[in-house]
This record gives C-alpha cells, structure tokens and sequence, in this order.
C-alpha cells in the first residue's frame, strides 16, 4: 500500500524533534507572522532554517502555517513576509485566504500550497475549484463524517488531508468569532482565548447576583464544550477511503502529548498499510491516548452535527509527564530534565519511539553536581540510573491517583478542573 503521511504540530523545536523522533512523516509549525496559533511558539527565520535542517535531515517534511485571513491593510506587510520566506527549502504554505493564496503564487510561484481547514471546504466541487487555483493539498473541514470523506475522494483528484485527533471547536472548523467579541483576541488571526472552554451561567436581570446553570447540571455548562477528536478506531476505514495525509492537531499541546499521540498513530498506520486485509488494532494504543490529557473522545461525526459533549466536558488525564531524557552518559546514566515535581523513589514509566514503554521503580538521583536528592522539581536537571538502556527523547510518566484533586494538564502547570 501507498505511505500515508503522518503529519504532526510542532509548536517549538522540542516538539519539533519529539514528532520526528516519535514518527511523523512531516510536521506542521508556524512563523512570527500570519499563522493561526499565536500563543504557540513561533518559529523566526535562524529556526525555521534550524527546523529544515532536522526534518530534512531525517528525510521529512515541513510545513509552514499562513492561514490567518488578512485585512486590507496587511497585504504590504504579507508580501514582505512571503519575500523573505522565499529563499528557504519549505515543502509547502498552508494557507486558508484566497488573497493570500494569490500573493504566494503571484511572489513564491513555484511554493507548494495547502489549503487550511479554516477554508471550510466540504464538498468535491470544491477541492477540484481549489485545485484549480493551484492548491496542491485540501485539509478537509473538520465537520466531515467518515462517509463525506469517502465521497469527496470519488469526486477530486487533489490530495486529501484529514484531522485523526485532537481538539474540536464549536465554530466551523475554527472560524469562530467568540474569543473576538469577549476578549478582543481574534481566533481568526491567531489569538484564541478558548472561551468556549470557559464556565458559563446566566443572570436573569431582577435577580443580580444569582447565576443559574444554562443547563440544569450542577458540574456546568455544555453548550461549547466540544468533545476531542480521535479517530483510532475508525483508522482503517479513514485510510481505506484514500486519504493522503493523517493530522494531528495540537500545536498548543505539550511534549508529552506530541510524542504519546505521534507514536501511537505511527504504529497503526503502519500496521494498515503493510496489512490492510489482515489488520487488528492493537489495545495499547487506545490505551495510550487515554494517557494524554483530553476531553470526551468521538471518532466520527455524523454530517453537519456539533460534537458537543453534555454530559462531562472536564479534562481527563490518567498519567503526569514528569521528565524527558537529555542526555545518556557511557555508563548509561541519564540526565533528565523535570516537567513535573517528582521523587527520586516513585514508580514511574518510560515511553519512547516505536511504543517502546518501561517500567521503572525510581532509585536515587544526583543533581548536575553529583550531590543526591529527593525531591525533582519542574526544570531541574538531574543524573537517573535506568534498568535497561534508554535514548534522548525518551520521557517519563506516572500513574496518578484516582483521588489526585486539581489536575494538571500534561505539566504545563494550569489548573484545569477538580478531579
């Protein structure tokens, strides 16, 4: 069977390398202008030529993120962009604005170009119109059901991309005008505030001060609280209807979450491809993306239908990322660098490239100075010894208790909801 592309976010040079280590055909990132992901880093011109260097290194791809839609006012500055982009080796723009579409193809002509989800296109007149333009590759909107997908591949000749897991958004695939008129941070340029994560009530005006639950659930509201996509179990039939490129969302995500879920789908797109006929879905890897944070999974979408979740819209997570290994020392001690707070006795796990996973009860550590210590904090560099050999890249999770309380997403650090 054909290789179908694994694509993955890369929201700094860590991910970056974390997708490639983990299995990504090809990552996706943004620059310091015009993408759709602001608070995420952002690569400048030195690391977008450092970003080539390690994925065409390894013989993958890169794709560059324009797919902000620009007022009148911007097209100067655009051009301008586009001008100092155009030396650089990017395997192609992912763009979502017809005029900024044109000015690629008026400035960088020879420049591949990928049609974002923000363009809405769900339908197979409409990739073969934007194929026409010169778009090489239509990511498909994110409302599509596995069914709608089947069809549009019957209907254009242009390649297919299709989002297999990540976050959902209450908008049409993401042009939402909510974070605009609360905060002033306008998610079609970038600036998402996420409100439609936010806890809402409603105040009936002869009554200030007494907030009512705009459903009746004492838990909260969930009227925008979207389920995730993750579309495991549904691969083989996503695969088998011709689409060209698998996509991760989450160039917002951590770490740990870029390599839990690249690692995962790299599996099992291999496994389908080398056997479609004979394939059987592993249960360690649904297993593995109940490991990372996420809200209520869907893996299919019935045609034009919000994937709201009314039921439970927390975050779930079962697993803390705590530690990403640095370096590996001649005698196979490993440096670690913290993620989360940790003890130099717990029982922990190890996860690295090709579902490898270890088991390992914690016996001591030693700062960079070599001087012991218990206590890991978050960022804290310290020496570890491993019970089997381990590799840079490699990260290290523990099972949290049931009764862990406010949790913590993937270590970043932001509370998120009572347990």
């Amino acid at each position: 069977m054909p290789r179908v592309e694994l694509l993955a976010p890369a929201g700094d040079l860590d991910k970056l390398q974390l997708a490639l280590l983990y299995g990504a055909d090809a990552v996706y990132l943004g620059g310091e202008q015009f993408g759709l992901r602001a608070p995420a880093g952002t690569f400048s011109l030195p690391l977008l030529r450092q970003a080539l260097e390690l994925a065409h290194g390894c013989g993958r791809k890169l794709y560059l993120t324009l797919n902000a839609y620009l007022h009148a006012g911007e097209m100067a500055q655009l051009d301008a962009y586009l001008e100092s982009l155009r030396p650089l080796t990017l395997d192609a723009y992912i763009v979502s604005d017809p005029g900024v579409l044109s000015r690629v193809r008026a400035i960088d002509p020879q420049r591949e170009i990928h049609l974002s989800t923000q363009a809405n296109t769900l339908n197979g007149p409409a990739c073969e119109f934007w194929r026409t333009q010169g778009v090489a590759r239509v990511n498909l909107g994110r409302e599509l059901s596995l069914a709608d997908l089947r069809l549009i591949r019957s209907q254009t000749t242009v390649e297919l991309e299709a989002f297999v897991h990540g976050a959902l958004c209450v908008a049409y695939s993401g042009r939402c005008l909510l974070s605009s008129a609360l905060t002033g941070r306008s998610a079609n340029a970038g600036a998402c505030a996420q409100p439609c994560r936010w806890n809402y009530a409603v105040v009936e005006e002869t009554r200030p001060g007494r907030y009512f639950p705009i459903e009746e659930d004492a838990r909260g509201t969930y009227l925008f609280n979207s389920e995730d996509l993750c579309r495991l179990d549904a691969l083989p039939q996503l695969l088998a209807s011709g689409i060209d490129s698998c996509k991760i969302e989450g160039r917002m995500k951590t770490l740990y979450y870029v390599a839990a879920v690249t690692r995962v789908y790299r599996a099992a797109i291999d496994a389908w491809c080398a056997d479609p006929i004979g394939y059987v879905a592993d249960p360690q890897w649904r297993a593995e993306l109940d490991k990372v944070s996420h809200r209520p999974y869907i893996s299919d979408l019935p045609a034009g239908a919000a994937a709201v979740h009314r039921e439970d819209s927390r975050y779930r997570q079962s697993h803390d990322f705590l530690a990403i290994v640095r370096a590996v020392a001649a005698d196979g001690r490993v440096l670690v660098e913290g993620r989360n707070r940790f003890a130099a006795d717990e029982q922990v796990e190890v996860i690295g490239p090709a579902m490898r996973t270890l088991p390992w009860p914690l016996s001591g550590a030693e700062d960079e100075a070599g001087q012991p210590c218990q206590l890991i904090q978050p960022n804290a560099r310290v020496w570890l010894r491993p019970p089997a050999p381990l590799q840079v890249g490699d990260l290290l999770r523990r099972e949290r208790p049931v009764d862990a309380g406010w949790r913590l997403a993937d270590g970043a650090g932001k509370k998120l909801s009572p347990q």
